[in-house]
């Protein structure tokens, strides 16, 4: 498979990464959600942080005027999925889908609008959304690519071979649930103890010396995924806790540099006053739990107070 052009749709921190960099290897499409977006795209798109460079994408807000692709990477938020698939239905039939949403499920609302090719992805990269056009790139870490249900290994590998090449960085499974399943069980927990205390992903997370520490709440809800993950034959990738307080020593590095604590994408949205995506994370872990007759009190009760909190 030869990539010659790439449309990234969705054009927040992440598909604005994707495609700043990816502008630099190969043609880049951007479908946004705002005209005015796309008119000032059409300026050039900076990224600073990490990388320092300036892209020069093509922009538009109707998927009827976007170009044909060979490789579109859906990076919108979860609750925009649905409206970007049927925006997508129709479209560049000859073209592979990658979906990166947070959470389970994405692979099959995009299946439902078109038969493409899929391939799976969870990243790590985060930053800072400074205007429409200039994003920050703070954290620089892994994409994790795999097939979905039949897609050519080959595929996977000629896509992760693009994104080094464009200098962000890339990793491929054989079967991505597992690694899936610990970036689900890491967002399920951190996100919502984020959204409900109003902090960011700092220190805090990882305490555990004390009877009231945050860490013994953030170890638990990790522990109860762990069990959902175990039920569903799923060997984890990588230990959720372990993620966490990696990140949290990151984050205490980023911030010694100067740099602020990363806030959770939902935070973020409890701040912002929009809908979260708890119902695609921890709603996708409750929902795995009751399949498979497992008791997890605490997502439960985490998922029905982000609910109230977004209703306020």
């Amino acid at each position: 498979m030869a990539i010659e052009r790439v449309c990234v749709i969705g054009a927040g921190v992440i598909g604005s990464l994707y495609a700043g960099h990816l502008a630099s290897v190969t043609e880049v499409s951007v479908l946004t959600r705002r005209d005015d977006q796309a008119r000032a795209l059409s300026g050039g798109l900076r990224i600073t942080g990490k990388s320092e460079l300036i892209a020069r994408v093509q922009a538009t807000a109707d998927p009827a005027e976007l170009p044909d692709f060979d490789l579109g990477i859906v990076a919108t938020k979860a609750t925009q999925l649905e409206d970007a698939a049927r925006a997508l239905a129709g479209r560049a039939p000859g073209a592979t889908m990658m979906t990166i949403q947070n959470g389970l499920g994405a692979e099959e609302l995009l299946r439902a609008e078109g038969d493409w090719p899929l391939l799976s992805a969870v990243t790590f990269m985060s930053g800072v959304r400074h205007s429409d056009t200039h994003v920050e790139y703070e954290l620089d870490t892994e994409t994790w690519l795999g097939p979905y249900r039949g897609t050519a290994p080959e595929v996977v590998h000629e896509v992760s071979r693009l994104r080094v090449q464009s200098g962000l960085r890339a990793r491929t499974f054989a079967d991505l649930r597992p690694a899936q399943w610990s970036k689900l069980i890491f967002n399920a927990t951190v996100n919502t103890v984020a959204a409900l205390t109003d902090l960011p992903h700092v220190g805090a997370f990882a305490a555990v010396d004390s009877p009231t520490d945050l860490g013994r709440l953030v170890r638990d809800l990790m522990d109860e995924g762990k069990a959902v993950a175990a039920a569903a034959g799923v060997d984890l990738h990588e230990d959720p806790w372990e993620m966490n307080v990696h990140a949290v020593q990151r984050g205490e590095t980023l911030a010694a540099e100067g740099h602020y604590a990363h806030v959770p994408s939902m935070l973020e949205d409890v701040r912002a006053g929009r809908p979260t995506e708890v119902d695609f994370i921890t709603g996708a872990l409750v929902r795995e739990a009751e399949r498979n007759g497992v008791p997890v009190p605490l997502h439960e009760a985490m998922y029905r107070l982000v609910k109230a909190r977004e209703s306020a």
